[in-house]
């Protein structure tokens, strides 16, 4: 759906290219993602927006069907795997449907998950010095 030729430099920037309904989505996942994530830096990484706190936490881009999500761990589609049994996932992987709303909750869980788990990984580096 995107030109591999655009390097994006911001997450405005990536979310601006898109249609206006799209650009809704995307601008609500970001929302969700700062909120659950408030300390996480907001970077373009693989040229899509990506947080980052003691780590990668998650990734996002919009596709012609679904917005894809990326916790970067098959833990996370192991944890959640009942709440997620309705959306097509794999290895690290979550696809919304653009013609569902978003699962604000489940979202912001997943990205909860994740802080805490790079936190964790953190403290235990942390300790090991």
């Amino acid at each position: 759906m995107i030109s591999s030729q655009i390097k994006f430099t911001s997450v405005d920037e990536y979310i601006l290219i898109f249609p206006a309904d799209l650009q809704k989505l995307l601008s609500d996942l970001r929302k969700v993602i700062r909120e659950a994530a408030p300390d996480a830096e907001e970077i373009i990484s693989y040229n899509m927006p990506a947080y980052r706190n003691y780590g990668m936490l998650v990734y996002f881009a919009a596709n012609k069907n679904h917005i894809g999500f990326y916790p970067g761990s098959s833990l996370v589609t192991e944890v959640f795997r009942k709440e997620l049994a309705e959306y097509k996932t794999s290895k690290g992987t979550v696809r919304f449907p653009l013609d569902k709303p978003l699962p604000i909750g489940l979202i912001k869980r997943i990205v909860k998950f994740r802080v805490n788990f790079n936190l964790d990984k953190h403290k235990s580096k942390s300790k090991k010095k």
